[in-house]
């Protein structure tokens, strides 16, 4: 296998393993099985066959993280029109990629409409909605792939939220990517009832 890392500054690099050779051979819970065999480090893996160990977070990208949740769960509490899930779950796109976002949502309808077994597997959906918040390890060019593959794949809404640069890139189908400069709150409307994120809590 092929070994490369992201060329980023930063001591917490993401290794990315050519997979293709034996993508076909492994079914998803095989992929499955191997990831829960391995707890302690998060992976995805890309249409193309890429394998990709995510590194841990540092302090303040994990206070971040926490912070987004904190913040969404709070909404969520209220509004009660779908599920959210953390950064550990992973989801089986339409393509075959299996990608695990910061933060997702999905309508009740989307989720329940899966069986029992899938629920407690890897989800075979896109989330509704996507959030990606970049850390010093992220390449931009990377996450903005990512985002643009999950609007590809279904998703309604999607958030690049960039700390480093203070942008929130914002991806809805059939539409241009906007770009928010150092906004002070992002709205998720019309997707998100009433969800109004501020922004410069994750600055």
């Amino acid at each position: 296998m092929q070994v490369e890392t992201a060329l980023v500054d930063s001591s917490f690099l993401p290794i990315v393993l050519n997979f293709q050779d034996v993508l076909e051979k492994i079914s998803d819970d095989e992929f499955e099985s191997f990831c829960r065999h391995n707890p302690d480090v998060e992976i995805e893996l890309t249409k193309e066959g890429e394998l990709v160990i995510m590194p841990p977070t540092g302090g303040e990208t994990g206070i971040r993280n926490f912070s987004l949740i904190f913040e969404f769960g709070k909404w969520l509490e209220k509004d009660k029109s779908g599920v959210a899930f953390d950064s550990s779950t992973v989801f089986v796109l339409p393509n075959g990629a299996k990608r695990s976002p910061d933060l997702s949502w999905t309508t009740n309808e989307r989720w329940n409409a899966l069986n029992a077994d899938e629920k407690k597997k890897f989800p075979p959906l896109c989330p509704d909605f996507v959030v990606e918040l970049r850390s010093p390890s992220d390449s931009l060019k990377n996450l903005q792939n990512k985002l643009v593959e999950y609007i590809e794949n279904g998703a309604a809404l999607g958030w690049l939220i960039d700390p480093l640069e203070k942008k929130v890139h914002v991806y809805r189908p059939n539409a241009e990517i906007e770009i928010l400069e150092n906004p002070k709150q992002v709205s998720g409307e019309p997707l998100l009832k009433k969800f109004v994120l501020n922004v410069r809590k994750l600055w």
